[in-house]
């Protein structure tokens, strides 16, 4: 949990420093720009606090790993849930009001984190886990959409090397095995969420993990 808060500081504090021309520029995530993105992140910061009012009677049926589902097609950025991101995100016409907007609700996501009991059972997507375990999920969550965020702007800071070791654990688990060690955390993200196409020489490392790639997860 304390990862959560961390990660998410991290990328709440990357898109506090943008420039304005920023929100214009493509980001990681198919069919998205920046402002596309950060809007995103709001509605990502209203459903954790969803989720952690939402408490659950019944044991639970999914960890930290096992909340992750895998669809068998990548996005196209032509789903109707993408598509509404894009004109939310349209709405806010000044980037000024999405940053102050994920502040507001991202930081109120933050500290109900922080207050939650890890051990609490809670109810999201009609599965239930533990607030922990549903805080831990999300450091995937955030470690990939902080790349998407830097895509293309190398001049903002990057998701932190906890934070990319983490996520790598988790993607490796969800994918039933593990990276050459010759990939970085980084790189293992990538390729493996199909964020980056491997090369020729990066697939024969890969090996009959290739085949299982790209994870698309949601």
């Amino acid at each position: 949990m304390d990862l959560f808060s961390r990660s998410w500081t991290a990328l709440r504090a990357a898109v506090a420093g943008l420039a304005d021309e920023d929100f214009a520029r493509p980001s990681g995530c198919t069919g998205w720009l920046v402002r596309d993105l950060v809007c995103h992140l709001v509605i990502d910061a209203q459903d954790i606090l969803i989720t952690l009012v939402t408490p659950a009677e019944t044991e639970p049926t999914r960890d930290a790993v096992t909340y992750w589902e895998v669809a068998e097609t990548p996005p196209t950025g032509e789903d109707p849930l993408d598509a509404l991101i894009v004109r939310l995100a349209a709405a806010y016409e000044e980037p000024w009001l999405l940053k102050f907007y994920l502040d507001d609700v991202g930081s109120a996501a933050g500290r109900a984190a922080e207050l939650a009991d890890p051990g609490l059972r809670v109810n999201t997507r009609d599965v239930v886990l533990t607030a922990g375990d549903y805080l831990s999920a999300y450091v995937l969550e955030w470690t990939l959409h902080h790349l998407d965020l830097i895509a293309h702007l190398p001049h903002v800071a990057g998701p932190s090397a906890e934070g990319l070791a983490r996520s790598r654990e988790m993607l490796e688990k969800i994918a039933g095995g593990a990276f050459p060690v010759s990939f970085s955390d980084e790189d293992a993200l990538l390729v493996g969420t199909g964020r980056r196409a491997p090369s020729e020489a990066e697939k024969g490392e890969l090996g009959e993990l290739a085949g299982k790639l790209p994870l698309v997860l949601g």
